[in-house]
């Protein structure tokens, strides 16, 4: 019989380790969804076209692909605690380099800014996704991302609004405004412009310097997530490397097409509303309501999964989701259309808690290096948003949207066949 004291220990222990790491998902959320805002307001600050704006996302999320590897290293070498308070402290890094970048108005500056921020995320994402996903029962994994999704996604909505306040609260009338300048006139004004962004990240800076800190000295305890009968059960089988492991790389595959369907559903919108002629005071808000759809979906999650559904069956209802939402994008007009993408984030919110835990289940030793290779996957979040980009240019905002389809098709394919991968040994 278990002792009751020892229980509620556990018991506690386990809230105070999710509530630790639903904060650290506020940030990604918060930082991570302010390229929705900072993509028409560089475009404007630097001059650019649809594709040059659209590196933004791409410094962003390439990060992961080049240093979730090493981040992997990182944390075999520091723990979990020490790990993150690291990946904190260097996004305070990304987050200061912005001054430099804002008083020189120079893009590629900026650009290195958000490379150093998602180097330092992808310290925390390798860190606390298998965290996540190990720290309870793995039946209830998508319930408890959902979970923490809700944090991500709830700071992903409200600051593209608050930047917005601070860098394009006047948006129409500058642009107006812009076109009647001389060019000397037009320099000093697209100065100011790009001046704005300082002091918000002058304060993220120091926030995310404090909250180093705060996690390097809080209670949350370290877990050891290699599994020792999977480890085992692993060398018995001959599985040795990570290629041994197709389920995985099928999910690597998956999560990368669905990254580059998140980002374009959320950091395009914006930029696709102005486009139809939406004012940008109305069309900056667009992001926040493709992440309330996202929260709507984990909400959603949460009540299903697993009592009434399967993590599975919400991963193959999200990619059927997804082909019909962007149909209604492509196939419709106006503000509709709009609609048709903030819905996406509806699609979208259950793919990553569902793929998760069904790519890492039964790595045992081999988890650190399969989480960091589903981290690198968020390359996809780099690379896709610049093809919509580019058709964006050449075919209309509207028609780039057509890329996503096979997005959701590779998502539909791992929730019925890719999961069920085997290693034929």
């Amino acid at each position: 019989m278990q002792n009751p004291s020892s229980v509620s220990t556990r018991q506690s222990s386990y809230i105070l380790s999710i509530a630790i790491i639903g904060a650290l998902f506020f940030i990604f959320g918060f930082v991570t969804w302010l390229n929705g805002i900072l993509i028409p307001y560089l475009k404007i600050a630097c001059e650019l076209s649809n594709y040059q704006a659209l590196f933004v996302a791409f410094a962003f999320y390439i990060s992961y692909f080049v240093m979730a590897l090493p981040s992997s290293w990182l944390l075999k070498k520091t723990g979990f605690k020490q790990g993150m308070m690291l990946g904190l402290w260097v996004m305070a890094i990304g987050t200061l380099l912005f001054v430099p970048a804002a008083y020189t108005r120079t893009y590629g500056l900026f650009l290195t800014g958000l490379f150093v921020m998602g180097t330092g995320l992808s310290v925390l994402q390798t860190a606390s996704n298998p965290y996540a996903t190990i720290v309870g029962p793995r039946e209830s994994a998508a319930k408890r991302i959902s979970i923490l999704g809700i944090c991500n996604k709830l700071a992903g909505a409200i600051a593209p609004v608050i930047l917005a306040y601070y860098i394009l609260n006047d948006g129409d009338a500058f642009v107006q405004n812009l076109s009647t300048l001389g060019e000397s006139a037009r320099s000093a004004q697209l100065d100011a412009l790009a001046e704005r962004v300082i002091g918000p990240y002058i304060v993220m800076t120091i926030v995310l310097f404090l909250l180093g800190i705060g996690i390097r000295f809080s209670p949350l305890p370290e877990i050891d997530v290699e599994d020792e009968s999977e480890s085992r059960n692993n060398e018995l089988s001959g599985r040795k490397r990570i290629l041994d492991f197709p389920h995985l790389l099928a999910g690597v595959v998956a999560l990368f097409f669905y990254v580059g369907a998140e980002v374009i559903a959320g950091d395009t919108i914006i930029r696709y509303g102005i486009s139809l002629g939406i004012e940008i005071s109305t069309a900056k808000a667009f992001t926040s309501y493709t992440l309330i759809s996202m929260v709507a979906g984990y909400i959603i999650g949460i009540i299903l999964i697993p009592k009434y559904i399967t993590q599975r069956a919400a991963l193959l209802y999200s990619g059927v989701a997804g082909v019909l939402f962007t149909l209604g994008a492509v196939f419709t007009q106006g503000t509709t259309s709009v609609f048709f993408i903030a819905i996406l984030g509806l699609a979208n919110a259950l793919v990553w808690p569902a793929i998760w835990p069904l790519a890492i289940h039964n790595l045992g030793s081999f988890i650190k290096t399969g989480s960091a290779l589903l981290i690198m996957a968020i390359a996809g979040g780099a690379l896709l948003p610049l093809v919509w980009g580019k058709l964006a240019d050449l075919w209309g905002a509207q028609q780039a949207y057509w890329m996503l389809i096979p997005s959701y098709l590779i998502i539909i394919y791992y929730a019925t066949l890719g999961y069920k991968l085997k290693n034929k040994i």
